[in-house]
């Protein structure tokens, strides 16, 4: 019988003034009886509203109605046809305006917590221990994906199902990109990213880091010197934009990609770190997004007194709201309706202070949200000695500018089409941030599959 109580299960937590001076993990999970309890709100919707908004299209009603009967394995098994990484969307991706939104549980109350279901089954299966992965039978076919973010890794797990030889070429150091250097440990624990990239590994995926395609290698010699018979580009976005104000070049402003990288995955903020970030008293961080709550709580879990400096209202903050209701608990301020204009620094060229202005509400921009306004005479100077922009990004142009016949936008995204992730270029695809621009973990996979799919076809026919 289903549980018609009207409200989630609370997720157990860290407490707020606790989790703000660590790293671990903030959200708990469910334990077995509160993952059942949950699993039973669901009403199995026989026309399954909740799939239409997934973007990898998982059988949500199946999975969780296995976790109501507590047979946890058969969930994880009906998850992982469909996703690589469950522990990892479980945990970042955005089901309220996904999934959760679609559910009728909804419509009267809150919506089954369909990520929360979905971490805790990811979870359960790895507390179970390892476990050998049968490797597909090689189909003779080898294809080469350039990037290891989450686009990378869905696109290279379900060639790699179907037998394809595939190598994953990583620029940084350590395979993973934005899940190991944007996204904190406090929301997603790198060993989760680790023990998911191991699995495809067991699949038979090679990863190569270190190997920055556009400098070591071209796409073009991928493909006629090393033989790789297709190649999936999934660079990501992360080439950082400022604002262009005075005083963006003093000792003490960052990007938020530069910061969350050396926090992150370098661990710079370790004493005995060989390049230590810095370890400011007050910070101030430019953006409303998850970038921009990522950012801030890390300095403030490195003793900052930390503010978020936005220029719209709570209303249009694209930040998730449990982001954003994390980042209050834990003691960051909020000063909205106010825009940067000018940092100021000293003689030694250190940052001392930013000057804002107050903001208004006009009309609607392009994006549907009320277009912020300066209000003339309302400047005032924040007391800071460190400031983040966390304003967006956009595609690295390296592999735009070494790869001949590439169609990109204006801005910088390649150019694909939209049923295949085909490029201009025969064989060569792409999907996630290189091409939307800085969007979500679950876009970028289903981009990813969406194109392993297409490759697949592409391969095949060529052998007809």
């Amino acid at each position: 019988m289903a549980n018609m109580r009207m409200d989630k299960n609370a997720m157990p937590e860290q407490a707020p003034n606790v989790r703000n001076k660590n790293f671990k993990e903030v959200a708990l999970g469910y334990t077995p009886e509160q993952a059942m309890d949950e699993a039973r709100r669901c009403l199995s919707c026989k026309h399954k509203p909740c799939v239409s908004g997934c973007p990898v299209g998982v059988d949500i009603p199946a999975f969780i109605a296995e976790v109501a009967r507590g047979d946890f394995s058969a969930a994880y098994d009906i998850l992982s046809r469909d996703t690589s990484l469950p522990a990892i969307c479980g945990r970042v991706c955005p089901q309220e305006n996904q999934c959760e939104q679609k559910c009728v549980r909804g419509l009267k109350g809150q919506s089954v917590a369909i990520g929360r279901l979905e971490r805790f089954v990811a979870d359960w299966k790895m507390a179970q221990g390892e476990e050998t992965a049968a490797a597909p039978v090689p189909n003779g076919h080898k294809v080469a994906v350039i990037g290891s973010g989450p686009s990378g890794l869905a696109c290279a797990g379900d060639l790699a199902r179907k037998g394809y030889a595939v190598t994953i070429f990583e620029a940084l150091h350590a395979a993973g990109g934005v899940l190991v250097y944007g996204i904190p440990e406090f929301r997603l624990p790198k060993d989760i990213v680790r023990r998911e990239i191991a699995g495809l590994e067991k699949l038979g995926v090679k990863i190569e880091t270190n190997m920055v395609i556009g400098k070591v290698t071209s796409v073009q010699e991928l493909m006629q010197e090393y033989g790789f018979e297709a190649v999936f580009i999934g660079t990501g976005a992360g080439l950082p934009k400022f604002m262009r104000i005075p005083g963006e070049n003093l000792k003490g402003v960052f990007s938020a990609n530069e910061f969350l990288t050396r926090v992150n995955l370098m661990k710079a903020y370790q004493d005995d770190s060989a390049t230590p970030v810095m370890k400011a008293k007050r910070v101030a961080v430019v953006g409303g997004g998850n970038v921009a709550m990522d950012a801030a709580r890390c300095a403030k879990r490195l003793g900052a007194e930390v503010t978020i400096v936005y220029r719209r209202s709570e209303k249009e903050l694209p930040a998730r709201a449990e982001e954003v209701e994390h980042a209050k608990e834990e003691g960051i301020v909020f000063k909205l309706l106010n825009n940067p204009v000018r940092i100021l620094g000293d003689d030694q060229f250190n940052v001392t202070g930013m000057e804002c202005i107050q903001m208004t509400l006009g009309e609607p921009d392009e994006s549907g949200r009320r277009r912020p306004v300066e209000k003339p005479g309302s400047e005032f100077i924040v007391d800071v000695d460190c400031v983040i922009m966390a304003i967006g990004t956009s595609p690295n142009p390296l592999i735009k500018s070494t790869t001949d016949g590439l169609a990109t936008e204006s801005w910088g995204g390649i150019i694909v089409d939209e049923a295949t992730g085909a490029t201009s270029i025969p064989g060569v695809y792409a999907g996630g941030d290189a091409v939307t621009g800085a969007a979500t973990v679950i876009l970028a996979m289903g981009a990813g599959k969406t194109a392993a799919a297409a490759m697949d076809a592409y391969i095949q026919k060529k052998q007809s």
